[in-house]
Formats: C-alpha cells, structure tokens, sequence
C-alpha cells in the first residue's frame, strides 16, 4: 500500500508499504476513504518535536471494514466507519466514566499511522463507529472531522461548561477552535467571541455561530474581551493552540469561576501558581475522549444538521501529502483532505 512517511522535519514521503495485517484478534483493517494533515502533525514537521527516524503519520481517518479478528463482535467487512484518534476498548472503567483517550488499553493511532491505504485499527469494537449505511460522498469530509477536530473541539466546548446564557471566547483559529464555536453554539451558548486575525478564519468562525471577532493577541486581546463583557470576562473560554501565549490568554479572558477547557497540544507551557491561585477559574482539558461524542456527532452529520468539513479548505490525493503539509504549515490552508 502506499502511506505517508516523516523522515524528518519538512521531509514528508509517500512511500511503498507492507500492508496491515490483523495483529490481535481484536482488530480490524480498514481501507481508508479519507485522511487529513491535523495541526498537531506541524509539531514534528517544523522540528518542535523530535522524531527518531523514519514514522508513519496520520491518525484521523474514516473507510471501509475490510476484514476483523475473530473476537470481533460489533463490525462486519462492508461496513463504513469513523474512528477516533486513540484506540480504545470503551468497557474499562476510564472509558465508561467518559475519558476513553485515556483508556487502560489506550493506542495511538498516530503510531499505527492513517494516512496511508489501508490501517489496522486495534480494539475495534471499542474505536469505530459505523455509519447508518454507505455515506454519500459529500458527507464523508464532514464525518473525517468527527474523528478528531470536531470530537476535540466538541469536548473543548464542554470541558468549559459551554451553554444557554453563557459567553464563549475561543482561542485559536484552526479547525479545532472553529469547530469549538459550532459546539458552543450547539451546546446553546449566547455569545461566541473568536481571536482571529485571519479573514477566511473569520468568515467560517461567523457561519458557525460567532457573534464576535476580536484580531488582537496577548494581553491585548483580553482587555477587548473585557471590554466586551463588562470588565468580567467570558463563562466559558477554549484553548485551541497549545502554546504559552494562547494558554495564559485563555486563562486571563476567563472569568472568576469560570472554565477553560483545553485541548491544544502543550509545548513547554508553565502556568504561575500565584497568578492560578487568584484567577479562581477551573481547568480541564487534554486528548479529547473523541470516541465519546462519536454516536451523536455521527448522527447530527447524518442527518445534515451540521457540517464541520466545512473546516477542509484543501483536497488533495494522497500521493500530494507532502504540499498538504506545506499549504498548513504555511497557513495557506486550515486544513487538508487526503483522498488515498
């Protein structure tokens, strides 16, 4: 098959690969339909996090069953399937209590690698979610984001208590923070303030749902929020990029009482004790437990109430993987679609 390979930092291949294999009776093997560049894949491209040597990469993906272990109850070959970021067997107690990114059996996807040709897919029954039947093919970008940046987005909204009478800010403009501002509007929030200094950015942030855009950054940026609010702050802020700057942007824009939930992925983030101790604000957030809000995010894209692959930007076949990463990393597109 032929599957997307890092070699090092800038240096994406398209290369010949052995084909996955059934490892454990408890997976499945699936021929992906659809994979996509996730922002998090930028860390490694840009050298921000090391990688030794040579590794598959991606780990959002939909397709088709292909074949599955014999202790394999719930998915049959024909079926089409969304899958989340991190394998998991959904009967642990982690898992039943909601958190099944940190399942006691937990596998990344992203050391399997999903885009590729085919993926084997460990703890089935536990990971994919099939569809009610065959999707239409224009439904199939926006069942790609429920596999991660809508499930991400979703769970950030939630994490900050997002609901009817309350202010959102949203912090970070790409496909998970815009995807943050759909959840939030449908969680029933009253105000949705986005950080942005991108018009496209802006534009899909306003079809979404946001009320407000606010261009400025850094403490700047949280005094127009306060401007905005009263001099009080937002209920409910997401933390969508992972860096110092945008973590201390969302705890300063939050209200006291207020929730931040955060989802970015944390490089060399220090959050001040003191400054922490009298924000009075509460923290939760992580990998998102996508699998989760798989059947309701599913089940709202089905029935077309909702179209978060409004977030792909770009198409591109699988053999062009490495532009994909460029046009991100250049911030010439929010997100890319890979066709294998």
């Amino acid at each position: 098959m032929r599957a997307v390979v890092m070699h090092a930092p800038g240096d994406v291949r398209v290369e010949q690969r052995e084909d996955p294999r059934i490892l454990e009776q408890t997976d499945a093997i699936i021929r992906v339909s659809a994979a996509c560049v996730c922002g998090s894949d930028l860390w490694p491209y840009r050298g921000v996090t090391r990688q030794d040597g040579p590794a598959p990469m991606g780990h959002e993906y939909v397709g088709v069953v292909e074949e599955v272990g014999s202790e394999v109850r719930d998915l049959r070959p024909g079926q089409f399937v969304v899958g989340s970021f991190f394998a998991s067997d959904n009967t642990c107690e982690i898992c039943r209590a909601g958190y099944q990114s940190r399942c006691v059996r937990a596998v990344p996807m992203g050391a399997i690698g999903t885009q590729a040709q085919r993926a084997r897919v460990p703890l089935a029954d536990g990971t994919l979610v099939a569809t009610p039947g065959m999707p239409d093919a224009d439904l199939i970008p926006s069942l790609l984001a429920a596999s991660d940046v809508l499930g991400t987005g979703w769970f950030a909204a939630v994490a900050a208590e997002a609901g009817p009478g309350r202010t959102v800010a949203v912090v970070g403009d790409g496909a998970v923070g815009l995807l943050g501002v759909l959840a939030a509007g449908r969680l029933g929030a009253e105000r949705i303030v986005v950080f942005s200094r991108h018009a496209d950015r802006q534009k899909l942030a306003v079809e979404f749902g946001a009320t407000d855009i606010i261009t400025e950054r850094g403490d700047e940026g949280v005094a127009r929020l306060k401007d905005l609010t009263g001099g009080l702050g937002a209920h409910s802020v997401i933390e969508a990029v992972g860096t110092q700057e945008s973590m201390m942007q969302a705890i300063r824009s939050t209200r006291p009482g207020g929730h931040v939930g955060y989802v970015g992925v944390t490089h060399e983030v220090e959050l001040p004790g003191i400054e922490l101790f009298f924000s009075a604000v509460h923290l939760h957030g992580g990998p998102a437990p996508v699998r989760r809000f798989l059947p309701e995010l599913i089940r709202l894209i089905w029935d077309r109430e909702i179209d978060p692959g409004k977030v792909f930007d770009l198409e591109l076949p699988l053999e062009e993987a490495a532009e994909a990463y460029r046009a991100m990393d250049e911030r010439r597109a929010v997100k890319v679609l890979l066709r294998p």
